[in-house]
């Protein structure tokens, strides 16, 4: 009573009020008043405090689902299931088709493997459109072609038309992927193709930047070997006597500042004069 009260309030929580924490919690707290499940005996009865524990998972899942919590889904569920072949069919089915929705179908393949092939679950009327979904929505996008093909041919549920519906479905799954994988493998050949196109290109203008660099310094080498070194380091030097050693208002500094005047004079006229100018003599 206490389960199916919890259910209930989780709902309306769900549903009219849209507050999905509120119904987690409800849901939550629900299943932990049932207790565990019934385990092997699962099959035999089914007793109202599996199906309100399977209702509490079912509006627990959606809420979360509302949340964009979908991740935690799979974990929340087997908290109070345990083991993936005690999933009951309605939880199993909404795992497999919200996973599928979310892209994320890799959750599920161990999870439905181990049901598929739980002996008890065999039994069950929902296992065959159960595992016509686990097919269609976690074996196939995976590209799990062979496993398919031994699920299918390994089941009893089907018959032998049946049967060869399910291979021509996978056969044609099969050639989209190959056609996928090649237009995939194309495009990247044609990426890579315009990359060296790009860099062939920028080597290329990288090249001729490097070769105009190499002239414009063969040129300015060819007219710095003009520059009279000798007479600019010694006029430099002089210079240097005059600011920081020499006094120019002493006497004593005038004919060294008169070299110095004379040797920038020389200097000037050998840089910036033309080449075929006479040099000046001292």
């Amino acid at each position: 009573a206490q389960a199916a009260s919890l259910l209930e309030e989780a709902t309306d929580l769900l549903v009219l009020h849209r507050d999905f924490a509120a119904a987690v919690e409800r849901c939550e707290a629900g299943c932990d008043s049932l207790g565990p499940g019934t385990g092997p005996e699962r099959c035999l009865f089914i007793t109202s405090s599996e199906e309100v524990k399977c209702s509490l998972c079912v509006v627990g899942i959606q809420a979360l689902a509302e949340m964009n919590r979908w991740r935690e889904v799979l974990s929340w569920v087997l908290q109070y299931y345990h083991v993936p072949e005690h999933l009951p069919p309605k939880v199993l089915e909404l795992c497999i088709l919200l996973y599928s929705k979310v892209r994320d179908p890799q959750v599920m393949l161990e999870v439905g493997s181990s049901w598929l092939t739980d002996q008890t679950n065999k039994s069950l009327p929902e296992y065959g459109s159960l595992l016509e979904l686990y097919l269609l929505h976690v074996l196939l996008p995976l590209g799990r072609f062979e496993g398919a093909e031994e699920l299918v041919r390994g089941c009893d549920v089907f018959d032998s038309q049946q049967q060869l519906a399910f291979l021509g479905t996978i056969c044609e799954s099969r050639c989209q992927w190959a056609q996928q994988e090649e237009m995939h493998l194309a495009a990247e050949e044609q990426q890579d193709a315009a990359t060296e196109t790009v860099l062939g290109a920028l080597s290329q203008k990288l090249l001729t930047m490097l070769t105009l660099l190499r002239r414009a310094l063969r040129s300015m080498s060819s007219h710095f070997y003009l520059f009279p070194y000798k007479k600019m380091l010694l006029a430099t030097f002089l210079l240097y006597l005059v600011v920081v050693r020499l006094d120019p208002a002493s006497p004593t500094s005038l004919p060294f500042i008169y070299k110095l005047v004379q040797l920038f004079r020389q200097a000037w006229a050998a840089v910036f004069s033309p080449i075929h100018r006479p040099p000046i003599q001292d």
